[in-house]
């Protein structure tokens, strides 16, 4: 842009400047303009585009259009669920092409996925700008490594370590250290952050302590065994992926002709997903670009769910004091979501603290009135999961897709009870975040036996009877395990069946397209899917991980398991770590387009005792719950509990008005839900593993008074005491059922337990 004209029409024919403006409000959009934001140039500001690249623009709305048409500087799209910013970002791209603004060959789009990355292309190619690069960060890293690797080292390029599993664990028993399959996995992970974040094994305990890393041994241990990996990797000649992207730092650090020569090759960049970049991502970002800004960056503060691999928004919230000039767009029409969802994810983040949540976006939903969501409470997990099962065969029976609904958990180890229940309900569905489709044993199994098909099926008695493709395809794989019927129950004989159903579906759909296509032009056709991980869809219901299912969506979501201790996850310690949290019932939420059900269950098993309690993420959201802190409802600490003022000595009788539910403010009249400061129905902030010491605790001293147990503590007692856990005399004495005679007897053994410790040994004074 020319830095001189700052009038209409300019003599340079470029576009004209905007008035200056502060770098608070610099040349920001809303959904609505506000006088507060001056506007970005807009398409009339623009040099007249041939035709074509008009017809572009159409059906964008005015906020996308203004994504489209910022092609000048850096630009930052703030992108809410559902806003449609993969269709904004690419139509830019296509726009400037069009108009001759940009080189095809000059743009490199990278983000985060190979999926999103092929989703990228595709849209380019509709949209004539197909010679646009569209790849994740360490496929185009590893285009330029393997390129610039002979002329600055010399050579072949060294083979890259596909899992590096097998390696971590090698390394672990040179140094003597045995981890088990979790504590190898979570290794694993460890060693990948400390190479994104850029820390060195002799480093790395100091760094995790800083970083409040959950680690899963010894950060001492960890370090060794990262220590030793990268030693096993140059005795064997081989990279792993972080590699690639420290590789290409490297070369582009020290040998300034190579990266003037991709400076030269790329002169645009647009980086999707910028809220999930690690520092050795934005570093290699850096050296790509050099002094210029010539950068669109598209990200939600609010979808960051990745710190635990190394990902920070801060480049994200940070983008405008580095390029105080940066056009900044705010996408906040949702398309995705009806009202009634989009109120609730606004509610969810409402709540929210933190710097992401003060960057928080507001949605507003562009589709018709929906469904409210529904919240469900059971009893026990397995009727959670049942009770889930049947509202999907509902669904299903009322004419929604098995392959348009999901259910969504915090963990994998939550999928196994909800296999069974839709297996038991008759419900097919598939396992996404599992192994790739094209690694499972049945498909390289399934692809062997149809090659062999292929080549010798003249000679195939099996092929004697059948003409069409499909039916080929059925009988060659119907030798290894496939049936027109799925076989009963869920696990690995389900699962298998499920693969191989995939390739019959497949067989069917790709003769649709090509009548003609014989069972070779079919195994091309595999061979280059499994090429490009472009695994055939399983049509049936999603099962996944809330991280697993980023940047998908269905028409319905289940949300199960919402308890505290799950969501948030008990290890989530922090501040920062619990909001973290709440953004991941956040993307979980925004996946739903019109149905969304979220619930939990108050025990483990049937029969099991009801200490659960729905998530602290539901209160003020769910019917008859209300967030903390709201008016009429007690303050509740950060930590749990209730914040009680002081005064009064230990044992003394206070006056008090009526007692009221510390959770919805009702006056509590059942002595029970009066000792617990709550209603019975409202959310219990008890912690678990507390109460049963106390009941160990309480189980011993019954024994040597030859009592029964309530006469100790009433369960409600303990119940009132494992949610205060009173830290002093005066607090434990103001738990309902703890009086004088009780506080002298047993408040020492009480106060010890609390604070985590063994009370002293001996016996029960009389």
């Amino acid at each position: 842009m020319c830095t001189t004209c700052t009038t209409a029409p300019p003599p340079c024919g470029r576009p004209a400047l905007p008035p200056p403006a502060t770098w608070q409000h610099g040349r920001v959009t809303a959904a609505t303009h506000s006088t507060l934001f001056p506007r970005v140039p807009g398409p009339s500001q623009i040099v007249a585009p041939p035709r074509d690249a008009d017809a572009v623009l159409d059906g964008l709305d005015p906020e996308q259009r203004e994504v489209a048409t910022a092609l000048h500087g850096p630009v930052c799209v703030l992108a809410g669920a559902g806003t449609g910013k993969t269709r904004a970002i690419t139509h830019r791209i296509a726009y400037g092409v069009r108009a001759g603004i940009l080189q095809p060959g000059s743009v490199l789009a990278v983000t985060f996925t190979n999926r999103a990355a092929g989703e990228m292309r595709g849209r380019l190619r509709q949209l004539g700008a197909g010679g646009v690069q569209a790849r994740t960060f360490h496929s185009a890293a590893l285009r330029q490594l393997q390129y610039f690797w002979p002329k600055v080292v010399g050579g072949e390029m060294p083979r890259l370590l596909e899992r590096k599993v097998q390696l971590v664990a090698e390394a672990a028993a040179r140094c003597r250290v045995r981890l088990d399959r979790n504590e190898l996995r979570d290794t694993t992970g460890e060693i990948e952050w400390a190479k994104v974040t850029q820390t060195v094994p002799a480093d790395y305990p100091a760094a995790a302590a800083k970083a409040l890393r959950e680690v899963p041994r010894d950060p001492a241990e960890i370090g060794q065994i990262y220590a030793m990996y990268e030693q096993l990797k140059r005795d064997r000649g081989v990279i792993d992926f972080e590699d690639v992207l420290l590789l290409t730092v490297g070369i582009l650090q020290d040998r300034h002709d190579i990266a003037d020569q991709i400076r030269g090759q790329y002169q645009h960049f647009v980086v999707d997903e910028y809220q999930d970049v690690s520092p050795l991502q934005q570093r290699l970002l850096d050296l790509w670009l050099g002094e210029r800004d010539s950068l669109c960056v598209v990200g939600d503060a609010s979808q960051t769910i990745y710190s635990f691999t190394g990902a920070t928004p801060d480049h994200l919230l940070n983008f405008r004091t580095r390029y105080p000039h940066a056009t900044v767009v705010k996408l906040v029409r949702d398309y995705r979501s009806t009202p009634q969802v989009v109120h609730l994810a606004n509610g969810l983040l409402g709540q929210a603290g933190g710097r992401a949540a003060e960057h928080r976006l507001e949605l507003i939903s562009q589709r018709d009135p929906g469904p409210d969501p529904a919240y469900t409470e059971y009893g026990d997990e397995p009727g959670e999961a049942e009770g889930t099962a049947r509202r999907i065969r509902d669904l299903i029976a009322a004419g929604v897709p098995a392959g348009e609904i999901a259910v969504l958990y915090r963990i994998n180890a939550q999928s196994e009870i909800y296999e069974q229940a839709l297996a038991d309900a008759g419900v097919p569905y598939q396992l996404r975040g599992a192994e790739r489709f094209f690694e499972r044993q049945e498909v390289r199994e399934a692809g062997a036996a149809l090659r062999g098909a292929a080549r010798f099926g003249g000679n195939d008695p099996l092929l004697d009877d059948v003409v069409d493709l499909p039916s080929q395809v059925r009988a060659v794989l119907s030798t290894k395990g496939w049936t027109t019927e799925p076989p009963a129950g869920s696990g690995a004989v389900r699962d298998r069946w499920e693969s191989l159903a995939a390739l019959v579906r497949l067989a069917e759909d790709f003769a649709r397209a090509r009548p003609e296509a014989t069972l070779g032009d079919l195994v091309a056709e595999l061979d280059e899917r499994a090429a490009a991980q472009h695994a055939p869809t399983v049509q049936g219901v999603t099962l996944a991980s809330l991280h697993a299912a980023k940047g998908l969506e269905w028409d319905a979501v289940f949300l199960v398991g919402l308890t505290e201790g799950m969501m948030p996850i008990t290890y989530a310690k922090t501040d920062e770590q619990v909001e973290e949290e709440r953004r991941l019932l956040y993307v979980g939420v925004t996946r739903a387009r019109l149905h969304l059900s979220l619930s939990w269950a108050l025990a483990r098993s049937p029969g099991g005792r009801a200490s659960r309690r729905p998530s602290r993420f539901l209160n003020g959201l769910r019917p008859g719950s209300r967030a903390a802190g709201a008016t009429g409802a007690p303050t509740v600490a950060p930590g749990g509990g209730v914040e009680r003022g002081s005064g009064g000595a230990p044992g003394r009788r206070r006056s008090r008005g009526p007692v009221r539910c510390r959770v919805c403010g009702t006056t509590l009249t059942e002595a029970g839900e009066m000792k617990l400061m709550r209603c019975e129905g409202c959310p219990s902030d008890m912690d678990e593993a507390l109460y049963e010491r106390l009941r160990d605790w309480r189980a011993g001293q019954a024994g040597l008074l030859a009592q029964p147990a309530y006469c100790v503590f009433t369960d409600k007692t303990l119940m009132a005491i494992a949610e205060a856990v009173p830290a002093t005399d005066a607090e434990l004495a103001s738990i309902p059922g703890v009086g004088v005679r009780k506080l002298n007897r047993f408040g020492a053994d009480v106060l010890a337990i609390c604070a985590g410790e063994e009370p002293e040994v001996g016996g029960v004074e009389g």
